[in-house]
């Protein structure tokens, strides 16, 4: 293909260089036939026109000549014919010749019409010649030659280019979703493959939020698997060892173990899922509301239940107005029964406990309190993944995550009941924004400075008891 661009476009440049040559060889002969048409305007004495030929150029052989004025004219190449039809036709005329092409000019002389002959051969005439081919030739191998290295690399890159993307999406295919490509090559292929590390990207967040997702229902299976647990463990002994059982009730007592065993057999595999899809953290996608008093009561029907069997006092503050909060009722309902659950697994039975709801500052505070041993390392029991007490530690991140959802926050203390107090922090979509000031900070600390009550930024966690 390019050796075919190479001659469509060398052929018509020899054969133009050609035409030009010969128009101006011919523009050459006529001006020197003017040269000595002038002199003859002048005067027709031999030595007059001889010096205006010589003047015309050093070559004897292509010097103008004139004929018709009785001189020498053996040297002339046209014949007697053409150079009649020159007088006849009255215009300059080129006739071709042995060696070459003549230029014939009439002039008229009075009675006389003489013509003045000029001479131009043919290697003037810018024929086609053995060396131009060979160097139109050359130019064309070199063209040829650098055209096909240049798409010779470009292609080769385009190639590499290529074959990374099809190297990635298989390795994608086979399960390695961390793969990723150099974007090189081609604006097109460099394109791709920034989308392939793109796809990629979305594709390893997509995983992890599944897996998120996974980690945080199985989380939830544990809420009735603690009050099946608790049943359980309120049913008689299921020792066969000690006394002497009828057959119906050697039968029933092997029932109980048998559902204490499956109980923590289940357990064990909730936990062991818990831990295997553990991943980042999910986002919710869209906006939700719910009202937080409701759920509150909700949730407190079923673990109320579950506090009177293990004789824990407790009680419900600040439930009773509707507290809109900005995320999912679900969501919500999760981080509860996480929070009141570990109450449950973590404190003795008959240890009492309180939740409350309150509303201020632009929050709206869920605290739950117990009287247990509390919690010695609050920093760690937030972190994801992270328990002393061998469980899988999701309980209280999936609170500080419905938190964060809600532009909020989850914090640790020490509760009024002697044991730990968990706070869940969630913004008030209905609080008043805040005037901000124009003073900017300078105006906010000279405030602060001449108000003796106030003590600097406070925290929007309730602390009365009252909720």
């Amino acid at each position: 293909m390019c050796t075919l661009v190479a001659l469509a476009f060398l052929v018509p440049l020899t054969v133009n260089l050609g035409d030009r040559a010969r128009e101006e060889a011919l523009a050459d002969a006529a001006r020197r036939s003017a040269l000595v048409t002038g002199a003859l305007a002048v005067s027709t004495d031999a030595d007059v026109v001889r010096r205006a030929a010589e003047a015309t150029g050093d070559d004897p052989a292509t010097r103008p000549l004139v004929r018709g004025l009785g001189g020498d004219e053996s040297s002339g190449r046209a014949t007697d014919a053409d150079l009649e039809q020159a007088r006849t036709d009255g215009r300059s005329l080129v006739v071709d010749v042995d060696g070459g092409v003549v230029r014939l000019d009439p002039v008229v002389l009075g009675d006389t019409t003489a013509v003045v002959e000029v001479f131009v051969p043919e290697s003037a005439l810018g024929g086609v010649s053995t060396t131009r081919w060979v160097l139109l030739l050359g130019v064309a191998a070199a063209l040829v030659g650098a055209t096909v290295l240049v798409v010779d690399r470009v292609a080769v890159r385009a190639v590499d280019s290529a074959r990374g993307l099809v190297r990635a999406a298989l390795a994608v295919g086979d399960g390695d979703p961390g793969v990723r490509v150099e974007p090189t090559g081609p604006r097109e292929l460099a394109e791709a493959g920034y989308a392939f590390n793109r796809m990629a990207e979305r594709l390893v967040a997509a995983r992890a939020d599944e897996r998120e997702l996974v980690a945080d229902l199985s989380h939830r299976l544990r809420t009735p698997l603690t009050a099946l647990r608790l049943d359980a463990e309120a049913l008689e002994s299921d020792d066969t060892s000690i006394g002497t059982f009828s057959p119906a009730e050697l039968d029933r007592l092997r029932g109980i173990r048998r559902i204490r065993q499956a109980i923590a057999t289940l357990e064990g595999e909730v936990d062991q899922i818990i831990k295997t899809t553990r991943k980042a953290v999910s986002q919710e996608t869209a906006p939700a509301m719910c009202d937080v008093s409701e759920v509150v009561r909700d949730r407190m029907v079923f673990w109320s239940a579950l506090a009177g069997d293990q004789n824990r006092p407790h009680r419900v503050l600040g439930a009773q107005l509707r507290t809109p909060a900005p995320v999912p009722r679900a969501e919500l309902a999760a981080a509860l029964d996480a929070v009141i659950g570990n109450v449950f697994r973590y404190t003795p039975q008959g240890t009492a406990f309180e939740v409350a709801v309150s509303r201020r500052d632009g929050y709206v505070a869920i605290r739950i309190d117990d009287a247990g041993p509390g919690i010695a390392n609050p920093d760690r029991a937030l972190r994801r993944g992270a328990s002393g007490q061998g469980s899988t530690g999701l309980g209280l991140d999936i609170a500080k995550r419905v938190s964060l959802q809600a532009n909020g926050s989850v914090s640790i203390d020490r509760a009024r009941l002697g044991g730990a107090s968990v706070v869940m922090l969630l913004a008030d979509p209905e609080a008043t924004p805040r005037q901000v000031s124009r003073f900017g900070l300078v105006g906010r600390m000279a405030r602060d400075a001449r108000d003796p009550k106030s003590g600097g930024r406070r925290w929007p966690r309730p602390r009365s008891t009252d909720a």
